[in-house]
């Protein structure tokens, strides 16, 4: 018997009622109600029976139903503590999802998703969806694909290239790790309720190696940070915001072949990792 589609207003109205769930705006919640945007998001992961698939936020599972009916091996991380005695019940027909409550912040991924390879498939709550997409990506973990919803200007930044103004931190750091691709926009009616703002599902490919050969990880991102600190300043001037000597900014610039009026937005991700190789051999020669 075929379950009754969660993506429904009147289903998921009648599933609040039934458990007496008021969406909490503290947790960002808005529910989709819209089957075609929802079957989007699970055509644009490609999930495939046998995938194993992480999903961020399940809510009342709306997105989990059609993950599950690929027959993919889905596992949630629910932080609303109300929510899994409801996901029992709307997806008590699929053996094939593990819901687990927690923060996904906190919740030890490698220990619930182990070794083997897995795609993360989520509609993000708006006001945390930076945070829990590096934290994803700086841990190195198997993860193949990232297919998430976001605000829309977060996407747009995401996949932004230098010289524009949505190009920044973010967009350095998604794609240092993945390629992203816009892949679907999301209305606000497809919500219960409308969000005031537009939406957007991206689709983060994650690359097997990152996208430039650093010697310090830790120093690339210190100097991507520094030069949008204040995205006014020139390169000279974000430089010395990270205590390098005058002096030695000259110097690295010079063998970067980068000029030292340039602002960060202006800069390309290998003329990044360019400042900060040669920002660590050089400190490694002074030692």
């Amino acid at each position: 018997m075929k379950q009754p589609t969660i993506a429904n207003k009147k289903v998921t109205r009648y599933i609040l009622q039934r458990f007496g769930i008021h969406m909490s705006k503290r947790l960002g919640q808005n529910f989709l109600i819209d089957a075609n945007i929802v079957q989007g998001i699970v055509d644009a992961a490609n999930v495939q029976e046998n995938d194993r698939v992480l999903e961020i936020g399940p809510g009342i599972g709306t997105l989990t139903q059609a993950l599950a009916e690929t027959g993919a091996e889905v596992t949630c991380v629910e932080l609303d503590k109300r929510l899994p005695e409801v996901l029992a019940h709307t997806l008590d027909a699929y053996d094939n999802v593990r819901v687990i409550q927690g923060d996904i912040l906190k919740v030890n991924i490698p220990e619930i998703m182990g070794d083997k390879p897995f795609k993360v498939v989520a509609n993000l709550p708006y006001y945390i969806t930076t945070p829990i997409i590096m934290a994803l990506l700086e841990k190195h973990l198997p993860i193949t694909d990232i297919v998430v919803m976001v605000q829309k200007e977060v996407a747009e930044r995401m996949a932004a290239q230098p010289g524009g103004k949505t190009y920044g931190a973010l967009s350095v750091a998604v794609q240092y790790y993945t390629v992203p691709e816009i892949a679907l926009y999301v209305p606000p009616r497809s919500f219960m309720p409308p969000p005031e703002v537009d939406s957007v599902v991206v689709n983060c490919k994650v690359r097997q190696t990152p996208a430039v050969e650093l010697i310090d990880e830790k120093m690339f991102f210190r100097v991507v940070k520094a030069a949008f600190g204040q995205r006014r300043k020139t390169l000279n001037n974000a430089l010395k915001s990270m205590g390098v000597d005058k002096n030695i900014i000259a110097d690295v610039l010079d063998k970067a072949g980068i000029e030292a009026t340039r602002r960060g937005e202006t800069l390309t991700m290998e003329e990044f990792g360019a400042i900060a190789n040669i920002l660590v051999q050089m400190a490694k020669q002074e030692a």
